[in-house]
């Protein structure tokens, strides 16, 4: 069932996907389910239409506005139960992903999946104001993305750091996406960004108003960002008065 409504809905929003893609989706989503049965990972809806559409459509409605190109590398921060990474490594063989998350026994699930499902991935045990000073990681990425994890003042020192200077952070936020945007503008630009466009992000037969937000870098991130562990959330970048 998973299956055949993916595809059904993901041709709504202008995407073709294999019949093996969707069998992907229907495997993740029933290891999903079995994963929550033993530990608390993530809301998984009863209803699987409105499963398809919160989680997967949701993780992959930035490729209706973005190309990923083959050969690029990406960072899922803040990755949790495998949301967008593991969507957007089933639509985009050829892109490497990069899921991070700072809890174990999530990280231990996405590697099963990302195993059990051949993707062309890996995740990795790590918070981001740490993963990023890595000299394996830090400016490495084409891309960097995250969905459901911080204001975009705070999201912005996780994610940019990541991103090499002409890469971009693709964030998926909610309606508040524009005034976020503005909020963050000093942080944007502190870190080595500059605000890109702001685009809607619209789910078939829903009426969530979902945004891309995207940021280019255009700079190098100083080497003091991220801050410790805990210091973005606590005091996010802010314009002094």
């Amino acid at each position: 069932m998973i299956a055949t409504i993916m595809k059904a809905h993901a041709e709504q929003m202008g995407l073709t996907l294999t019949d093996g893609q969707c069998a992907k989706f229907a495997a993740y989503h029933a290891m999903l389910i079995d994963a929550n049965a033993k530990f608390n990972l993530t809301r998984v809806p009863d209803d699987p239409e409105e499963a398809v559409d919160r989680n997967y459509l949701d993780s992959i409605a930035l490729l209706t506005k973005v190309s990923l190109p083959a050969g690029a590398k990406v960072a899922d921060v803040g990755s949790g139960a495998g949301f967008p990474g593991i969507p957007l490594a089933i639509m985009c063989p050829d892109v490497h992903f990069v899921l991070i998350d700072a809890l174990d026994k999530r990280v231990r699930f996405l590697n099963e999946v990302i195993d059990a499902l051949g993707l062309n991935a890996e995740a990795i045990h790590g918070r981001a104001e740490q993963t990023a000073h890595a000299d394996a990681y830090r400016e490495q990425f084409d891309y960097a993305t995250a969905r459901a994890v911080a204001d975009l003042r705070i999201l912005s020192e996780y994610l940019l750091p990541f991103v090499k200077v002409g890469g971009s952070v693709l964030s998926l936020k909610g309606p508040g996406a524009s005034d976020e945007a503005t909020d963050a503008a000093f942080a944007i630009e502190t870190l080595g960004g500059k605000l890109n466009g702001i685009d809607t992000l619209p789910i078939p037969n829903r009426d969530w108003q979902h945004c891309l937000v995207r940021i280019d870098k255009v700079a190098s991130t100083p080497d003091t960002y991220p801050r410790k562990a805990g210091i973005p959330e606590k005091r996010p970048l802010k314009a002094k008065k």
